[in-house]
């Protein structure tokens, strides 16, 4: 079994939320009128990154979410899905912090 979220990693969380917030605000609210959600509320945001499916932040940040997530759930894979809205160098930067520090960081912290 498995876990999927979308997310960005950026050198710090302020970075990360400034990179994101813009675009998944947009991509939310034309989700909602497709979908007859309502349109976001303030705070709901950063809900999102402190309690539910955003995976936004520095590498430590990320890392700390995906291993409570792998623990909580039981489960052995953790599928990073790289779809916010930010320019190719954000994706960029944001791939390669996954892989040189929050996958190493979370491997040390589910060992």
């Amino acid at each position: 079994m498995a876990v999927h979220s979308p997310g960005l990693v950026a050198p710090t969380d302020e970075e990360a939320r400034e990179l994101v917030h813009d675009g998944w605000l947009k991509m939310r609210t034309r989700m909602g009128e497709e979908r007859g959600w309502p349109a976001p509320q303030p705070g709901q945001f950063e809900h999102e990154i402190e309690h539910g499916a955003l995976y936004v932040g520095s590498p430590e940040t990320v890392a700390k979410k995906i291993a409570a997530t792998l623990k909580t759930l039981k489960v052995n894979r953790f599928d990073f899905k790289y779809d916010q809205p930010v320019t190719h160098a954000a994706h960029q930067q944001s791939i390669g912090l996954y892989g040189e520090k929050v996958v190493p960081m979370v491997k040390d912290m589910i060992a």
